[in-house]
């Protein structure tokens, strides 16, 4: 029916199509599909890996659309972004052929545990991906080869253990709202979450919503505030706190303690406590309260406000220098609009934003960082994740009154900075 009935060409429809072509594949090897679309979203050709023995997805694409005689197409969905035994990307060999002007990719290779020069995800603009619950279904049909890499959060023992959405479900079955982990994972979102349980047990809006934030606020507690940095990518990185000095330099000459300062999302506190002890006008923002204890504890002179950094509504509007947020844009269940249009509220003109998106994954047992963040409702780190989720945020800084959005990839997280318009 594909190849004879047309379908919008950006429809997620041809990434299932994808998806079940590669289910022809042997289930002992690498199972990845791919699907070559037209502009007026009629099918060109497709394959799937191994369906001739011996030669690649890409090889066996490459054949036949030398064979139809196509120099172009509007867009072409592939599950994995593989590597080809000599270490190259066979996607990018498939587009040295055929301008192609849309890339739909699902998954990294399994393989691929850093960045590597060639790969057409993160050095060309015409790349998009497959959604959250299209990657989970990629990710069963190449389960065995996803568990054994790098890839694999089993690497390091606090992630694998500590899961915001496991803590989330048991907090709200504790109040009397069983949901599934599939519920949650698909209402990834406070409000989305927070409707599934007004529709489903009849509760008021405000009734669920709150129930939702008590049991984030418990997850966030769990995982982070007692959090063990020997667990975290930045202990492969001395040098983290000058990254963010940095950043923070290429956007004022002033002393951090001359500003007043808004530090959003602190964890345990280690990272607050190294960059802002000096810091007379400091106030931090957390939706779990441990984290916000080991601050004041240690910077008796700041204030705390428990709170999530979608609803400052406790701070008034205009009245900070500079608002830093790190590693907590890329949080599960995180309105990144809402947060950035607060920010902006309680913001000077003219002051500036620094955020960060977490983007390296310390495998323990080898003492090295896998690039990327971790798929939710899965046990395995999407290398492109990171650099997706910077652009989406970056989008969302401009939408909500930022300029001059800035990046900065680092060797564990990438930084955006922006000034408030």
């Amino acid at each position: 029916m594909l190849a004879a009935d047309p379908m919008n060409p950006d429809s997620t429809d041809w990434m299932t199509y994808a998806i079940g072509l590669a289910q022809e594949a042997p289930p002992s090897g690498r199972r990845v599909g791919a699907a070559l679309v037209s502009e007026n979203g009629r099918l060109v050709c497709s394959v799937f890996e191994g369906e001739v023995p011996g030669a690649s997805w890409s090889r066996i694409l490459r054949r036949k659309v030398q064979e139809l005689g196509v120099s172009s197409a509007h867009s072409v969905y592939l599950t994995i972004n593989t590597l080809s035994q000599a270490g190259s990307f066979d996607l990018a060999e498939l587009l040295a052929d055929v301008r192609i002007d849309r890339v739909y990719i699902g998954l990294p290779d399994p393989s691929l545990t850093s960045y590597l020069s060639g790969d057409p995800v993160t050095e060309r603009g015409h790349v998009l991906r497959f959604p959250d619950e299209l990657q989970r279904q990629i990710l069963e049909q190449n389960r065995a080869l996803y568990a054994a890499s790098g890839q694999s959060i089993e690497c390091n023992p606090h992630y694998s253990t500590h899961r915001i959405s496991e803590t989330v479900v048991a907090t709200l079955l504790s109040m009397g709202f069983a949901l599934t982990k599939d519920d949650v994972n698909a209402h990834r979102g406070r409000t989305a979450l927070a409707s599934l349980i007004s529709q489903r047990y009849g509760t008021g809006d405000k009734e669920a919503d709150r129930a939702v934030g008590d049991a984030l606020a418990a997850a966030f507690d769990a995982k982070y505030g007692a959090y063990d940095y020997a667990f975290d990518a930045r202990t492969a990185n001395a040098g983290w706190a000058e990254d963010f000095m940095v950043v923070y330099r290429r956007t004022s000459t002033q002393p951090l303690s001359a500003l007043g300062i808004l530090n959003v999302g602190v964890g345990a506190g280690q990272e607050a406590t190294a960059l802002f002890s000096d810091c007379p006008r400091i106030t931090f923002a957390d939706i779990a309260e441990r984290g916000l204890a080991n601050i004041s504890g240690r910077i008796p002179h700041s204030r705390t406000v428990v709170t999530g950094a979608e609803d400052l509504s406790a701070l008034s509007d205009g009245i900070f220098d500079l608002y830093v947020s790190l590693r907590t844009y890329n949080s599960s269940f995180f309105d990144t609009s809402a947060a950035a249009r607060e920010a902006r509220r309680v913001m000077k003109p003219g002051a500036v934003i620094i955020v960060s998106v977490a983007n390296g994954f310390l495998y323990t047992q080898r003492g090295c960082v896998v690039p990327g963040l971790i798929i939710p409702g899965t046990e395995f780190v999407d290398l492109y994740r990171g650099m997706e989720t910077a652009n989406l945020i970056g989008a969302d800084l401009e939408c909500a009154g930022f300029k001059d959005v800035r990046m900065l990839p680092t060797s564990t997280e990438i930084y955006l900075s922006a000034v408030a318009v």
